[in-house]
Order: C-alpha cells, then structure tokens, then sequence
C-alpha cells in the first residue's frame, strides 16, 4: 500500500471515529440519562444512517459468534445468545420507527425508504442462516430432556417455529425466491403507508365564511381557525385528521361540506399522485405467493397458526356467528335512523356523510345527552389524572412526571412509574394530539421492552401516542367521550407493557398474539361506564361542578345506542381483511383497470354487512393501514375476538362488585394483573385467559353488554 492509499484509510478511519465520538447510538450503553432513557436532545437525523450501519455489524457479529461456536448447541449457548443478538439494533431501532410515527419528517420518510431493504436483506439473511438453523434445530430435537421452564420452553418452541415457518425449511432455490418476496413486501408496504399519511396531509379545504360552518362549536371552530392561521391564512382551515373530521361529520348542518369530506377521506390513494390500489394488488398477491412457498393454500393459513383463533373457518365462524346476532338489530337501527332524518328535514335517503350527523342529533333526543354536553366534564388534565388514578386503585400503581427524562418533541410528558411497594417499574410517556409530522389513529409502542439479563431486570419504557383535540385560546383540550375511550383503550395497552414480568424481551408486554393483545385494552375501556370512576374526576373545566347521577344515567342508557352499527362496522372491515387475504390464486385485474378491480373486489366482501348505500368512488381498504402496512394481515378479526375476552373478563369485575361492593375489586384486578398483564407471552394466552377466568369465554357478556341479548 502506498503512502496516499494509507492516508485515505487513514482519514476514513479518523472519519468514522469522529462520526462515532459524536454520534450517541455508538454509547447507548453509556447514557447518563434517567433509566437509560433515549437522549433525544443529542440525536439528529444523520446520526441514524451510520447506527443502523454499525447495529447490522454488531448484530451479524452475535449471529457469527454462535455459529462458529465449537462448543455442543444448549438453550444457553444457541437459544438465549439469539435472544440477546442485535442489541444495538433493537436500540436504534426503536427510536427510529417510532418517530417515522410521531414524529416523521420528509428526512426521516427518506431514510425510512433507504432502510427498508437494508432491513429487509438482514432479517431474511438471519432467518435463512443454515448453520444458525441447525444450532436451534438441535436443541429443539432434544427439549424435552432439558427441564426447561415454561418460560424456556415456549422461547426454545417459538424461536424454532419462527425460523421453520419463515423458510429456514425451504430449498435453496426457495430461500432465494423468499429473499425476493420479502424485500418486495416490506417496500410495497412501507409505499402504501406513507401514500396514506402524505394523502391524508395533502388535503385541505378552507372556508372564509362561519356559516358554512353552522352546528359546529366553538371549540372545534377555535381550533379549525388556528390551522388556519398556521398557514397564515384567514378563516377556518379542515383537514382529515380525526380532529377535525369526526366533528365536522356529527355536527356541520351543511351537508354538501359534510359530504365533501367524506368524500376526500373515504376516496385517500383511489387515483392521484398516492394511488394505493396497484400497491394492494401487489401486497396480496407477493403475501399470497410468501404463503404458497409453505404450502399454504392463503396468506390467512400462514398467517393465523399461533394464534388464539389458529384457522380461517374458526375466524369466519366468529364472525359469521356476530353478523348473524348484530344485523337484524343494525338494520332496525338504521330504519329508525332514517325516519328520524325524514322528520327532521332530509330530503331524499341516507347516505353515509348523513350518518354520524342524524345520529348524533337522534341520541340527543332519545337521552338527551351528546358529546358538547360531555366535553366540559372531561378536560384533558383531569382525565390524565383520572385514568392514573384507575391504574392506581387497580393495581396499586403511581405516576410522577419526571421533567428530567428528554421527550422527542415540547408537547410529550414523561413519567416515572412505580408499584404499590415503591419500587421502579416502567417510563411512561405521553403524546396527546395531532401534528403534521404524526400518523393518525393512536397506538402504544416502546421504546425499551421489558428482560431480565444477568439478574438485573431492565424496565420498560412505554409510549401511547393520540390525536386528540387540542386545547384552544381559552379553553383547555376538552375530549369527546369517544376520545377518553380511545385514551383508556391505549392505555391498556401500556398497562400491559408496564406491569410485565417477564424474563424474555420477545415475550414481554405486548408479544402476544394479535387476537389477545386488544384484550387488555379493550377490557380498559369499560371503566368509563362507570359512576364510580366517573364520580373520581368528571366537573366541568370552568365550574367544577361534579357529573350529575341524571347524566351518568344517561350515559348508561345511551351506552347500548348504534352498537349493532359499529359492531357491523367493524366486521365489515374483518370480512374484507379475510376476503383479500384467503385468496388462493393471484388476484387478477381484467382489462386493465386495477382501481375498478379493487373497489369492485372491496364492495362485494363488505355487501354482506353492508347498511347504508356503497358510495361511488371510495373504498376502505386503499387507506387501510391496519392491514396493508401494519400488524393486522388476516388478523383484523382480532378486535372483535378479543371484544368478546374483554366484556367476558370485565363481567367477572361486576360479578365481584355485586358481591363485594366496588367494581375497583382488588382481589380480582391481583387476578387479572398476575394471569394477564404480567405474563406477556410467556404461555398459550387462552391457558391464561381460562387461568384467570375460571372456564371457557362465551359471546354471551358481549351481547348483554351491547344490548343485543
């Protein structure tokens, strides 16, 4: 080597260790920070590229190291060194993806598409590593004399079905064809998704004249003119973020506006520049393909083993068996809906831009109550303290804010979370209301998963992100009460992440099935019908006065109100999810036109629950994220499966306060809390819903809690 090739490795060198002094991924270890919390205020968008570049290194390392280990496989050596690989990366990463959520800029979107097949390329050339393969093979072979513990023996059994069931089996030939599948699928998904957030960021209407905006209130208005004013423009700005869309359906009067944003919402990525419909065809048919390199006859197959469902033709029965319960009641409730509307001014049929607004005005004069007439009761801050407080009276558990823990953007809070004996249990961190650069919907993630790793038990750091409504010039945010539902059911999920004991990261929190893991949130939920927790924090912001008991009645009565509605809803959207995910040939676009196949093939899976006129020109499925570019592939049936866990579970909390007196029953939250929400995956989750539950579930506490039986 030359004098000026030496000094080329020589600056390189001198390159990467200043990109390493500088960069704080490199000293994850070493943070100062609070719990070892993400120094967020140190970490830049060109700090990402080289740690994810470093963390693939480091994680290719572990993976040598227990390949050319010359010592015998044991579940020490070989299963728990895999746990433990690619530590680097899984901290990389979990600030990385959930910012692209949060957070996302048009930097971090780039960086996501450069990443894609990188990560890609590494998971499928770790799955697909034969010699790692044959390691887990071997102590697989012999588990049954190893006296594992039941915690061992799932890791050892999940470790080998996930490397068995994602092509560690296949021919050569065949691992080379699900290299290709898999990189196409995580690059069509990635696309689809921010399609939909770049969509659903691209429109806007502004309106310059407050009439248009009649039955609006003030409060919704108060925040439409700050979006306004943000794009320094006057008036009154609408987007489709949930804010602004949810109340604008239920309460404008002008029904062309009405229908002009169902329209733009309901029509995101059909056509334009964020068309999703070719990107759907290509989805199902490389999952499609993915499932027949295993033998399976659809991607569902594939997809639903380990599952508490576990096959097709027992989700179908489930939903089938609601759908047979739900839609004679929908269909009345609808019938009724539309002679209200005819009385009351609308001219012609219902449409689906007249749903939410007749509806809303019907619950009004069946019970006198609505979200206007709720809002003033549920500030922001004391619903905070309300649903701590629950958390509290459950599980003994308390929150402090900790001013101290860095958060990735002015508007996150952060928590320190401790049990009943004072000692640490998790981070907590808050993120309440819609920005430009964050995803709609809400959703709980971590940033540091729960383990135990040389005696020392590593905590959590849990994260539930919302959208909802901000506060306005003088006003506090004041939630809707379908908001402080939706911030109950998040929060369930971090209850789940928090209270884990667990000894095994991949089994901790929230790794459980798809079809179990909205069981702890949704049972969450439940509270919120409740005087006795209404009673611990609902006054009016500006009076103080405490709920009325004539208004919690009212609440109690209107609970039951369209349950068939959004019980139908929701399996419109599960049928549809089954319908494009058990095909057994590709999917086929016939003279060309793939927005006419797609809308068409939507249309007929979802006419089976179908309640109000299908609407040219939108569909659910090219903004369906759940499904498309999420976790939810032939799994969205999950929320009405574990509706029926959580309203069974829930009924044994008011079986317990009948008996004893306060739905806050101790002795059965200590239940739930040991069975459900520390165990994670460390079980088969039905051995520890019976565990808990004393016997088999039934659909029954469903339909009494939704009125049907």
């Amino acid at each position: 080597m030359n004098i000026k090739q030496l000094c080329v490795v020589a600056l390189a060198t001198l390159t990467l260790m200043g990109c390493e002094k500088q960069n704080p991924f490199f000293h994850y270890r070493e943070w100062k920070t609070p719990h070892g919390t993400y120094p967020f205020n140190e970490i830049k968008d060109s700090h990402y590229m080289p740690a994810f570049e470093e963390a693939f290194r480091q994680g290719r390392a572990d993976i040598e190291a227990i390949t050319s280990n010359p010592d015998e496989p044991t579940f020490e050596n070989t299963i728990e060194a895999f746990e433990q690989a690619g530590e680097m990366l899984s901290v990389v990463s979990g600030c990385f993806y959930n910012l692209t959520h949060s957070e996302t800029t048009p930097k971090l979107q780039e960086l996501e598409q450069q990443l894609s097949p990188l990560m890609s390329e590494y998971g499928t050339e770790i799955i697909l590593n034969e010699k790692l393969f044959e390691r887990i093979k071997a102590v697989y072979d012999k588990r049954e004399s190893l006296n594992l513990r039941p915690d061992q023996l799932k890791l050892l059994e999940d470790t080998y079905e996930s490397f068995a069931n994602n092509g560690a089996n296949l021919s050569d030939e065949d691992k080379e064809t699900y290299r290709t599948l898999t990189a196409k699928l995580s690059m069509l998904t990635l696309t689809y998704g921010q399609n939909v957030l770049n969509a659903t960021n691209a429109w806007t209407k502004l309106v310059t004249d407050e009439a248009e905006l009649d039955g609006v209130n003030d409060d919704v208005k108060g925040m439409l003119k700050a979006n306004a004013e943000k794009k320094e423009q006057q008036g009154w700005l609408l987007d489709l973020k949930p804010t602004t869309y949810i109340p604008v359906l239920q309460d404008c009067a002008n029904r062309e506006l009405r229908k002009e944003l169902y329209l733009a919402h309901n029509g995101r990525c059909i056509g334009g520049e964020f068309d999703n419909t070719a990107n759907i065809v290509e989805i199902v048919n490389t999952r499609l393909a993915l499932a027949k390199l295993f033998e399976k006859r659809n991607f569902a197959e594939k997809s639903l083993h380990k599952t508490c469902a576990e096959t097709e033709e027992n989700v179908m029965k489930l939903l089938d068996e609601l759908r047979d319960a739900y839609m004679p009641v929908a269909r009345q409730e609808i019938k009724e809906l539309e002679d209200y509307a005819h009385e009351n001014g609308l001219e012609g049929q219902l449409e689906p831009w007249d749903f939410a607004f007749y509806s809303k005005k019907l619950q009004e004069a069946k019970y006198s109550i609505s979200d206007d007439v709720l809002r003033p009761y549920f500030s922001l801050e004391p619903v905070k303290q309300a649903v701590f407080g629950l958390a509290n009276r459950l599980y003994g558990v308390t929150f402090v804010e900790n001013r101290d823990i860095q958060v990735y953007n002015p508007e996150v809070s952060a928590y320190d979370v401790f049990d009943a004996d004072g000692n640490f249990l998790a981070v907590y961190y808050s993120d309440f209301h819609p920005r430009e650069g964050k995803r709609g919907g809400a959703w709980m993630n971590d940033f540091q998963p729960q383990y135990v790793r040389d005696g020392v038990d590593h905590r959590p750091h849990i994260v539930n992100v919302m959208n909802l409504t901000r506060a306005t010039a003088d006003k506090p945010a004041l939630l809707t009460y379908s908001e402080v539902t939706t911030f109950l059911h998040e929060f369930g999920h971090g209850l789940h992440g928090m209270l884990t004991r667990c000894h095994y990261a991949s089994q901790s929190g929230t790794n459980v099935p798809r079809d179990f893991v909205e069981l702890p949130s949704q049972f969450n939920e439940n509270f919120l019908g409740e005087r006795e927790f209404l009673n611990t924090f609902a006054k009016r912001y500006d009076t103080g006065e405490l709920i009325s008991d004539e208004l919690i009645d009212k609440i109690h009565a209107s609970n039951t109100y369209h349950a068939a509605n959004g019980c139908v809803r929701q399996l419109s959207f599960g049928y549809l999810d089954m319908a494009w995910h058990t095909l057994s040939a590709p999917f086929e676009v016939k003279d060309g036109d793939t927005l006419k196949a797609v809308i068409d093939f939507g249309n007929a899976a979802m006419e089976q629950v179908r309640v109000l006129p299908n609407v040219d020109g939108t569909q659910m499925e090219t903004a369906f994220t759940h499904i498309f570019s999420g976790g939810y592939a032939a799994g969205y049936y999950s929320y009405k499966w574990s509706e029926v866990l959580d309203a069974d579970a829930y009924a044994q909390f008011e079986k317990a306060k009948a008996e004893r007196g306060s739905i806050f029953d101790r002795e059965t939250a200590d239940r739930f809390r040991t069975n459900i929400l520390e165990r994670g995956g460390t079980e088969d989750p039905m051995v520890l819903y019976r565990r808990f539950r004393g016997g088999e579930p039934t659909i029954d506490a469903l339909l009494h809690r939704d009125g049907i039986k």
